[in-house]
């Protein structure tokens, strides 16, 4: 298997910009598989899950494989849609060149920009393939400037379309020369030859130099330019095809082969934390190295069990060798590698770097893990977007109870955007994703594992705390003609913000005896975790214990225990106690007409406006908003924008409640409790 001169790429783009179409098509045209299939004949090769080829769309990284002009090229296709950007951020980890497909009908679109923005964010090389040109609507020109009016200079036309929509036929490679372009586009090619020319020695001041000096530069020279402006991101080539009527395919192949980076070209970080600093060296990516693999994907097979997709950085490990994961405490023996073509797979013997293998039955292996013959040096991890649309969930029979958990965390293995818990404050069991189709897939598939499930909002972890310092001295006294109890303590409660609960034992002269005193803390825990309110955890208050009285006798671990709740509960309710909920941060990417309808809408969810940018004709609006106000947010959004628009959503703190907000939202926990008594 070739390795450091490997060409590792991965598709990204919008949903319906053409990355599925057109593996097939390039895998076709170098003969990796006999004929192309369709979308709509649910037989291509990327789109191979059962939910896949139902929805008609790409829901997981893919990873295929060619050979052309004696180069191994790894694809990997991603989707487009805002639900499934796990397999975006799989993808981008694990190659050295992302091509960015937009549709040349509708031209850029959100998850286009927010696609770029992932790239940049790696220092990855990027080219951009504007796809179906043959459509009636195909406007290159246009694309192309929208193209550079959004995201630079740097964009500049590799190919150039002969004709476009029904009239599309062919492209012009500009760096291979315009000799043969047809008499209706020569001109046109001529001068974007030259400006091609001068956007790629333009990476390279002393041939940039010669360049203007009016010296002949020799075409090899021109093409080590092209790989050094392309790594710098000082260049991004757009190149054009049709994947369905096979133009501009062969030519799209052939640069791929020659012009993309090779597997060493871009550099790989290796970090480690020592004590409170972190530490990082360049790694040396060469195949007789030490091992250095990074985990970009994992997923559980129902036929194979648990596949690890693997991109080797450096070294060679045989079959049967031995390497270490950073999730494991031991080395682990690698039995088996796959090579990977959709879901086929064939067996081989060695992977070295700059190869892309899979690694099934190793319980070991779990996407973002450094895998390394060393110890200690990680490579950088995919960093996925915390999910925060939640769903609570219940088995609808009461004999899957015992098997939900288990299957949704099998669930949880092969998607990082996924998560199950059994919240401590409410509960439930609560699965998290990145949206609506999201939770739909995922609850489709753990129906088709033969479990039904209820869903409803989950409740939303409302805590409670105090604005005011109370004192209390409360008496627990039980007699009932054997041993009593008693106990009596005084307390004082305070505000404690941000550092959670503290217990003060200030007692002088014995009036508790040191036995007992952990007795009152212990009961007024209790009362921390089950809530004044009932249900509504208390959080930040400093206690201090400073007086009390004890019995030689009645005085007992339960009786203290009751005697520091009690006066407790009674201190919280003097000391202006407050409810308070979880605040998240908001991120939403929309176009600029919907502007007023996104603002107007958070300001209406008692949000607050924290900022705003643009990004080309998009804008972006940062808010701080109640979690309450926002678990739906997703219908809402797309509601508004009719799916134009985009957002992320992370927990930022806890604040207060308004007083009217806040009063229905006790009322009701304390009737709950009534009703639990009765």
């Amino acid at each position: 298997m070739p390795s450091v001169d490997n060409r590792n790429l991965v598709l990204v783009g919008h949903n319906a910009s053409g990355k599925t179409m057109l593996c097939e098509a390039l895998l076709a045209k170098a003969g990796a598989i006999k004929r192309r299939g369709s979308i709509a004949e649910k037989n291509t090769v990327s789109d191979h899950d059962p939910d896949e080829k139902e929805r008609g769309y790409s829901l997981d990284a893919s990873c295929m494989n060619l050979t052309h002009k004696d180069r191994r090229i790894n694809l990997i296709d991603t989707p487009g849609m805002p639900d499934f950007i796990a397999g975006v951020m799989e993808g981008l980890a694990a190659v050295e060149c992302a091509l960015l497909t937009v549709n040349a009908a509708t031209g850029i679109e959100v998850m286009t920009r927010k696609i770029w923005g992932l790239i940049e964010a790696r220092g990855l090389p990027r080219m951009i393939v504007i796809t179906k040109m043959d459509h009636e609507r195909a406007k290159f020109d246009e694309t192309v400037k929208q193209l550079r009016e959004i995201f630079g200079a740097s964009v500049t036309p590799l190919f150039l379309p002969i004709g476009e929509g029904a009239g599309f036929k062919g492209v012009v490679n500009l760096l291979a020369g315009t000799a043969s372009a047809p008499a209706e586009v020569a001109d046109r090619a001529k001068e974007l030859s030259a400006k091609l020319v001068e956007s790629i020695v333009s990476a390279d001041d002393a041939l940039m130099e010669r360049y203007l000096g009016d010296e002949k530069i020799a075409p090899e020279e021109i093409s080590a330019c092209f790989a050094k402006g392309l790594v710098k991101g000082a260049l991004t080539p757009v190149l054009c095809v049709s994947a369905e009527k096979d133009i501009g395919v062969a030519e799209m192949l052939d640069a791929l082969a020659e012009l993309t980076p090779n597997a060493t070209a871009v550099t790989r970080k290796l970090s480690r934390k020592v004590k409170d600093q972190v530490e990082t060296r360049e790694l040396e990516q060469k195949t007789d190295g030490p091992l250095y693999a990074l985990v970009f994907k994992a997923k559980r097979d129902p036929f194979v069990g648990k596949i690890a997709y693997l991109r080797i950085f450096s070294g060679t490990l045989a079959a049967g060798g031995q390497a270490k994961s950073s999730s494991a405490s031991r080395p682990d023996k690698f039995a088996h590698f796959l090579s990977v073509q959709g879901k086929e797979t064939r067996e081989v013997d060695v992977a070295s770097a700059g190869d892309i293998i899979a690694v099934a039955r190793n319980e070991n292996l779990n996407c973002g893990d450094t895998v390394s013959t060393e110890d200690g040096w990680l490579l950088e991890a995919p960093a996925f977007p915390t999910p925060m649309f939640a769903v609570a969930v219940s088995a609808k029979n009461r004999n899957d109870e015992a098997k939900i958990s288990g299957q949704l965390r099998t669930l949880a293995e092969g998607d990082p955007t996924f998560q199950v818990e059994v919240d401590p404050e409410t509960k439930e069991l609560v699965i998290r994703g990145i949206g609506n189709l999201h939770m739909d897939l995922m609850l489709t598939r753990l129906k088709r594992g033969g479990i039904e499930v209820n869903t409803r909002p989950p409740k939303i972890p409302y805590r409670s705390t105090i604005n005011g310092r109370a004192e209390v001295r409360y008496r627990h006294k039980k007699q009932s003609g054997g041993a009593g109890q008693f106990g009596e303590v005084q307390i004082l409660i305070e505000p404690n913000p941000g550092k959670g609960y503290e217990f003060l034992d200030e007692i002088v002269g014995g009036v508790i005896p040191n036995n007992l005193i952990p007795s009152v803390d212990k009961g007024i825990q209790k009362k921390l975790a089950e809530g004044v309110w009932p249900g509504i955890m208390v959080v930040d208050v400093k206690v201090h214990l400073n007086d009390g009285k004890s019995h030689p006798v009645d005085s007992k671990d339960i009786a203290f225990q009751i005697a520091g709740r009690t006066a407790f509960k009674e201190a919280f309710l003097k000391a202006k106690p407050v409810l308070i909920e979880p605040i998240v941060n908001l991120e939403v990417v929309i176009p600029a007409k919907y502007m007023g309808d996104i603002t107007g809408h958070l300001s209406g969810r008692r949000g607050r406006i924290s900022g705003m940018d643009q990004l080309g004709d998009l804008q972006v609006v940062k808010a701080q908003v109640p979690l309450a106000e926002v678990q739906n947010y997703s219908g809402d959004l797309k509601s508004m924008t009719g799916g134009e628009g985009f957002y992320t959503m992370e927990f930022s703190h806890y604040d207060t409640v308004p007083a009217s907000t806040a009063q229905p939202i006790i009322a009701a926990a304390m009737s709950k409790q009534v009703a639990e008594e009765e």
